[in-house]
């Protein structure tokens, strides 16, 4: 690969990882949607990964099994959060070594995509940015490791959190986990100008971190390739923090940070 494309590469993949990466709030830019041709064009899902045409066939998997935190972690507060609250509850530069963390730049409007299936709607909801049951507060950060600068598979993370009345954030989670389970072979998702197929749902090794959590892997596709798509989320108290990322150079399955997870856990309520 020349010089020239590696830059190509990884300003392209910092790039849609800044603006939200490509499966998230819909940023665009980025994916090649398979099908009959839509991918060619614009809108606002156009930068979303699809692993093919036709969505595989699926039996449902065992329900994910949410993450416990250790034993010593102080009860939450359950406070509700404000943006405000969330904004200062969010990591902040200089909170984990070598990380910058910024207000994520545009692309913070949700994306639009629906599952085809129902059972895999929480899924969906996450790759656009937003958990359901909906949030009544949000805020977005991006962490960047600063150590890795130059480099095609620069760690670059998506931070969402959301603040959750009335038990939604549990709600976010169960829902998260029975969508792992019953959406394990894949599923297809429509919104904007085409369709995404994410063609296989996985869970995860993860931190224990918060009340509970769940981490899974999705795949999609840019250009032919496998792309994985990896999220972690965490509840605490009414607090949920989504963590994403994702390797448009390597190709490899990339992993959140965990003191990413483990620090911006400990700031929450």
């Amino acid at each position: 690969m020349s010089t020239g494309t590696r830059r190509t590469v990884r300003n392209t993949a910092r790039r849609v990882a800044l603006a939200g990466t490509a499966v998230l709030l819909g940023a665009g830019g980025i994916t090649a949607c398979e099908d009959g041709g839509t991918g060619e064009g614009g809108g606002k899902d156009a930068g979303r990964p699809a692993a093919s045409a036709t969505a595989p066939d699926r039996e449902a998997a065992p329900a994910a099994e949410p993450s416990v935190p250790p034993a010593d972690t102080a009860p939450s507060s359950g406070e509700v959060l404000t943006e405000d609250g969330l904004a200062k509850a969010a990591l902040a530069s200089g909170e984990v070594p070598g990380f910058e963390v910024t207000p994520m730049q545009g692309g913070e409007e949700p994306g639009t995509e629906k599952s085809d299936d129902p059972d895999c709607a929480p899924l969906a909801a996450v790759v656009n940015g937003a958990p359901q049951p909906a949030g009544s507060a949000t805020v977005y950060r991006t962490a960047v490791d600063t150590r890795e600068e130059g480099e095609e598979t620069q760690t670059v993370v998506t931070l969402i959190l959301t603040s959750h009345p009335d038990g939604g954030a549990e709600r976010v989670l169960s829902g998260l986990r029975a969508a792992v389970g019953a959406c394990a072979k894949g599923f297809t998702a429509r919104g904007g100008d085409g369709v995404s197929t994410y063609s296989e749902v996985r869970t995860v090794s993860a931190p224990a971190a918060g009340d509970e959590s769940i981490a899974y892997q999705l795949t999609g596709a840019l250009g032919g390739d496998k792309i994985p798509l990896v999220f972690h989320v965490v509840r605490r108290g009414a607090t949920v923090v989504t963590f994403y990322t994702a390797d448009f150079a390597g190709r490899t399955a990339p992993t959140v940070p965990d003191e990413l997870v483990v620090r911006q856990t400990a700031k929450l309520p």
